[in-house]
């Protein structure tokens, strides 16, 4: 016995439309949720256009995690730190405390940006830098523009830039102390608190 459906074809040709557009591939990071949650993040500042230097980061440009404009990574100078982390990394989590805590001791003598790498889920980096109390800018770097010029392996990554803008060390692995980083900040750029 054979059933025959009173649902006109238009209708649910229509509905069938209507579940497409609102199962349709949502753009990382743009729901209200992750919306709300990114503009807890420190803005990214507006850089003065510099000439890259060299040894210096490379002259590539990066969208901002939360609010702000893209930031051309040779325009920036220190001292800084640039961390490449993602949320996905066990041990970019491990170190987040410290540089947290960096920010915190060392504000207005040693600037940070973070870089989230990789990540494919925006709206859970996002979540991550707002409750780690990573306080400074992020970027993104979703296409692996700084993985031939920092030679990433993978995060963590932590590259120290000087006042003329030159990178002077990079650490390749996760910071295991907040003694380790402290040091490291005094002897790669010579700023204390």
């Amino acid at each position: 016995m054979r059933f025959r459906s009173r649902t006109p074809l238009a209708v649910v040709a229509a509905a069938l439309l209507l579940l497409a557009v609102g199962c349709g591939e949502d753009k990382a990071g743009s729901t209200p949720e992750a919306t709300g949650t990114a503009a807890k993040l420190v803005p990214c500042p507006v850089t003065e256009s510099k000439p890259p230097v060299s040894n210096g980061l490379p002259d590539i440009s990066l969208p901002c995690l939360g609010d702000g404009p893209d930031v051309r990574l040779a325009d920036l100078r220190g001292p800084l730190l640039i961390n490449v982390w993602a949320q996905w990394c066990g041990p970019c989590r491990e170190e987040a405390p410290y540089l947290a805590e960096l920010r915190k001791k060392a504000a207005g003598k040693v600037q940070l940006f973070g870089v989230d790498y990789l990540d494919p889920r925006r709206e859970l980096a996002v979540k991550f830098a707002a409750e780690e109390g990573l306080e400074y800018p992020h970027l993104v770097d979703s296409e692996k523009q700084l993985q031939r010029p920092l030679r990433i392996g993978g995060p963590p990554l932590t590259a120290f830039v000087d006042a003329k803008g030159a990178v002077v060390y990079v650490h390749r692995s996760v910071f295991t102390s907040q003694q380790q980083l402290d040091d490291l900040v005094r002897e790669k750029l010579g700023v204390s608190w």
